[in-house]
């Protein structure tokens, strides 16, 4: 195929998955007030505050947002996987549905660990360190924007296993040598910890930045597996 219908085919692509994004995110407009009510869970007792006109319909929106792009992944994932499969073996090829189910079940796991055990963690920090000072009183839209960006880049972050399965399956890197690298992953955990979280607790980094390395010896398994298979 010449380089203008690839172009061409890789903003059909993108389009596409742009477009699945807003279907995603107008179906989920429709239910998201209990959307917001499942997302103040974590914060138990905590009263919010509508600060200013309009802003819990701004609010709204960003949660239909978010959850529109989550619900979309895996086909956004799916066309950027079809763009590549021309270029791939058959056994390699055979790999690409198992990627897209891994990667879609990892990023669930991704956001139902952040809502479970991250969130908690670092509100129960945050507010017992000022407990005795200041009242949680709380701005409805900071807390989204915390709880959020906390879950996106959670889920994110779990993608790491079917990000190295691909790198092996195409050839780029051996299992071996990921494994050899393991202690610069647990300092590029740490830092993307320390990026990733809308937050600087201590508590959360180090449950993040947990899972994530040992998100990375499941990817090393599963290089290592992929390896055999293709043998």
């Amino acid at each position: 195929m010449p380089l203008v219908d690839h172009i061409e085919e890789l903003r059909q692509r993108i389009l596409r998955s742009l477009l699945a994004i807003v279907i995603c995110a107008l179906l989920c407009i429709v239910f998201v007030k209990p959307l917001v009510h499942l997302l103040e869970v974590p914060a138990g007792s905590i009263h919010f505050l509508q600060l200013a006109p309009g802003e819990f319909l701004f609010v709204s929106i960003k949660v239909a947002g978010y959850a529109g792009f989550a619900l979309a992944l895996p086909f956004i994932i799916f066309q950027g996987l079809a763009f590549v499969l021309p270029g791939l073996t058959d056994k390699e090829k055979t790999l690409i549905a198992p990627a897209v189910a891994g990667s879609a079940i990892l990023f669930l796991l991704g956001i139902v660990f952040a809502w479970w055990a991250l969130i908690p963690a670092a509100l129960k920090f945050l507010i017992s360190y000022g407990a005795d000072v200041v009242e949680p009183l709380w701005s409805i839209e900071k807390y989204l924007d915390f709880v959020l960006l906390l879950m996106l880049a959670t889920g994110l972050s779990f993608q790491m296993p079917v990000l190295q399965m691909l790198l092996g399956v195409l050839g780029l890197v051996k299992w071996n040598q990921m494994l050899s690298s393991w202690r610069w992953v647990v300092i590029l955990s740490a830092f993307a910890s320390a990026v990733l979280t809308p937050s600087t607790d201590p508590i959360t980094m180090s449950l993040l930045t947990s899972a994530i390395t040992g998100l990375f010896f499941v990817g090393v398994g599963l290089v290592a597996f992929a390896d055999q298979f293709q043998r």
